[in-house]
């Protein structure tokens, strides 16, 4: 007899994009919030894409990751700012 296999969905990275526009402090707070990050963890990812011009956030599948993506940039759109990953 043979035994099923999973298959697990297939991961994807979500990356930040700096922008000159959007308040590092708004970065933190979409980090923390939407993608679950530790503070400390989202003041790392937002240095890094402030420094270097984007960053990792998570990688999760794809449902979820554009379900993330899409809450972000809602919020951010909300705001006026230009956010995007």
């Amino acid at each position: 007899m043979e035994t099923p296999r999973f298959r697990l969905a297939p991961r994807h990275r979500v990356i930040i994009h700096n922008d000159d526009v959007t308040p590092m402090d708004f970065v933190v707070d979409v980090l923390t919030r939407i993608f679950a990050l530790a503070t400390n963890r989202a003041v790392e990812v937002m240095w890094e894409a402030h420094n270097n011009g984007c960053a990792h956030v998570v990688t999760e599948p794809l449902e979820r990751a554009e379900f993330h993506v899409d809450q972000a940039k809602s919020l951010a759109r909300g705001r006026g700012y230009p956010l995007s990953f």
